[in-house]
């Protein structure tokens, strides 16, 4: 055998003491992974699943429905929509610049201004980019997958009569809170409870996995309104259409179920669409008829007469000598239209006399007159509950002067709303009963409350019948084949230093039919131009259209059926101041 026949020992040797060394190093190396393992599965499960759960485990919030409100047939007047807001981790989002011009443009916002407004908010974890968007368009963006970027569910309150009820409803802000009308007087019971689930979220916050539902959302309790929305149509475009015609500043009608206390309509002018953000305007917000107090003028005079029906010292036939036509109390002189001489209360009411309405205010106790005006609520708040809503203001009896005592008979030195002074009228259309105001539907008439006689009540309801006659004022507010009764008012705006003789405000309040009231409508027109300004001329023909067509869809049979054949339109009567 030659020399290199021979096994080469040494590096024989050599190749096995390393193939044992790298075995040994690759047991040791499993073994040391398996104790790893075993101690990380065994004996740190605890820590690890904490840590896992610190950096993939999240509690995401659930967003409640706010609860609908609706008009009292169940039409939806406020519905809250799903959509979608989209929101960052600027830090996250900052770590990837080439992804922001393309998210900018999805925004459509400016990249420049996009990576600023990150920058600026770099230390926060959450940031909104855009609230509110369309789940469809938001969901391109989702698509994009951009780092830091997510989307959250959100709802946006929608009103489907838009400027027909906005006063009414008001709105909620962007986080769906009520901030005016109904929307805020009832928010505590409309507004959800956000509901809480724990989500698995991937290292770019995405999340993969529903774990479990911690708090379920529950959703806001809908809300019934006493409103009735054909008649709220209804008033709306008629008293929409007084204003244009009359280029007034604004104007308010409120409409009274007179068995409930139900508001059946309220309106005002000018108003705004609570569904465009941008039109929302503070000075719009105002609900008028509730909030705005006015000097009801003329249309008090009802309340003088039953007040003193009511203390026994008048009745309907008394007499009262107007003649020559004007009054002087103290340093002031009182004064009527025309000479009306000798006339009885309900002339006096038809005729609208001041000097007759002075004579009667002026012989009545100061208290027994304040107790029985306040009885009829005013100078109270209603019990609507609307935020904001005026009480108006009645003097308190101990400080009338003469003169305080004398102009209060004609509707000037108190203030009241337009919804006060449909409730007040509705306790004579209610036969003397007050009843709470509601913007709530009754399931059953609330208890009432005795302010008159049922005697003086029906007094002055036929009184105010002969108001809407050839003989009185309130012609225009006659409705075909339906009696009516109500008084017109004409009041003179006050001004630096007393009362303007250019401006006025055109009041009509009434109740219809007058056999069995079932509305008391009343109806204000501020500051019409253009030469006409009398109530009766001005606010009348608008509760005229609201009755008539209110009066329909009720469904309330005529009480006038052969004087209907008879009478003229409303819009042939002649004008009667």
């Amino acid at each position: 055998m030659s020399s290199s026949d021979r096994p080469q020992k040494p590096a024989y040797r050599s190749f096995v003491w390393r193939l044992w060394t790298v075995g040994v190093l690759l047991l040791l190396a499993s073994g040391g992974l398996v104790a790893r393992a075993v101690h990380l599965q065994v004996f740190n499960t605890e820590f690890l699943t904490r840590q896992a759960a610190v950096r993939h485990l999240r509690v995401a919030t659930l967003s409640a429905t706010r609860g609908v409100i609706k008009d009292r047939n169940g039409e939806p007047l406020a519905v809250s929509t799903p959509v979608d807001s989209v929101w960052v981790n600027p830090s996250q989002l900052l770590e990837e610049p080439d992804q922001i011009r393309g998210l900018a443009a999805a925004l459509k916002l400016d990249s420049g201004e996009l990576t600023a407004r990150l920058t600026r908010n770099v230390r926060k974890e959450f940031y909104y980019l855009r609230r509110h968007m369309n789940p469809a368009a938001a969901a391109q963006i989702d698509a994009m997958q951009v780092p830091g970027v997510h989307l959250l569910r959100e709802y946006r309150r929608y009103y489907p009569a838009g400027e027909v009820t906005g006063h009414l409803l008001g709105f909620t802000n962007v986080d769906d809170k009520g901030q005016e009308g109904l929307e805020l007087a009832f928010d505590t019971w409309l507004h959800g409870v956000p509901g809480k689930k724990k989500v698995l979220r991937d290292r770019l916050g995405r999340v993969i996995e529903d774990v479990e539902s911690i708090v379920p959302p529950s959703p806001g309790q809908d809300l019934v309104t006493s409103i009735d929305l054909r008649i709220q149509y209804l008033a709306y475009r008629e008293l929409k259409a007084a204003v244009q015609k009359y280029r007034a500043a604004s104007g308010s009608a409120v409409v009274l179920d007179v068995a409930t206390g139900e508001v059946l309509a309220d309106v005002n002018q000018p108003t705004f669409n609570p569904n465009d953000r941008g039109q929302i305007n503070p000075k719009m917000f105002r609900n008028r008829a509730l909030t705005d107090i006015l000097e009801p003028g003329s249309t008090f005079k009802p309340l003088i007469v039953a007040a003193a029906l009511e203390s026994g010292r008048f009745s309907p036939r008394s007499l009262i000598d107007t003649n020559p036509g004007f009054i002087k109390v103290g340093s002031k002189t009182i004064e009527d239209k025309h000479n009306y001489g000798v006339m009885n209360l309900a002339t006096l009411l038809a005729k609208s006399s001041n000097v007759g309405a002075v004579q009667v205010s002026m012989k009545l106790d100061k208290e027994m007159l304040w107790s029985t005006l306040s009885r009829f609520g005013a100078g109270r708040l209603t019990s609507s509950g609307y935020p904001g809503e005026s009480a108006g203001m009645l003097p308190p009896f101990q400080g009338w002067r003469p003169i305080g005592q004398a102009t209060m008979a004609f509707g000037y030195g108190l203030s009241m709303t337009p919804l006060q002074l449909a409730q007040a009228y509705s306790v004579l259309a209610g036969g003397g009963l007050y009843r709470p105001v509601s913007l709530v539907r009754v399931e059953k008439p609330p208890i009432a409350r005795r302010v008159v006689s049922p005697e003086t009540a029906r007094n002055v309801i036929d009184m105010l019948e002969q108001v809407v006659s050839a003989e009185g004022t309130g012609l225009k507010a006659t409705v075909a084949g339906y009696r009516v009764a109500g008084k017109t008012g004409t009041a003179r705006k006050s001004s630096a230093g007393g009362y303007a003789d250019n401006r006025h405000t055109a009041v009509f309040a009434g109740l219809v039919p007058a056999t069995a009231p079932r509305l008391v409508i009343v109806v204000v027109v501020d500051e019409p131009q253009g030469g006409v300004y009398y109530g009766g001329d001005v606010a009348a023909p608008v509760f005229s259209a609201i009755a008539s067509g209110a009066l329909r869809i009720l469904a309330v049979p005529p009480d006038d059926v052969d004087a209907a054949a008879s009478r003229p339109p409303t819009w042939l009567a002649a004008s009667v101041p």
